[in-house]
């Protein structure tokens, strides 16, 4: 699975076999001369306006969702909700998710607790 926070900035994540792996994908060069959070972070948002910004989205998620193998990805974030129409493959996070997840990885023990995507 992959998370993309769709926030301020752009958060990622990948989940291999149960095993959550932070990553730094905002920071990459996407497209001239901007990263990928240029383009699904709020100041994209605001400088493309929601339409364009929302079909960004969309190609964004369908080519990392690609480039990384992901069996599906889950956006997440307070921008996500704008997204109406979402990519193949994808589905929205919750919020309550995002808190309880957060919980279990600073409080499980890794060799037992298995991380559900659901």
């Amino acid at each position: 699975m992959l998370f993309l926070g769709l926030g301020t900035g752009l958060g990622s994540a990948m989940i291999v076999d149960d095993v959550v792996e932070p990553m730094e994908l905002a920071h990459l060069p996407y497209k001239n001369g901007k990263t990928f959070e240029d383009y699904l972070g709020l100041r994209g948002l605001e400088r493309m306006g929601k339409k364009k910004w929302c079909k960004y989205v969309t190609r964004i998620v369908e080519e990392l969702r690609a480039a990384l193998n992901a069996d599906y990805v889950v956006l997440g974030g307070g921008n996500a909700g704008k997204v109406k129409k979402l990519p193949p493959n994808t589905r929205l996070g919750k919020n309550e998710n995002a808190f309880l997840g957060g919980i279990r990885l600073w409080s499980f023990d890794k060799k037992k607790t298995r991380i559900d995507a659901d």
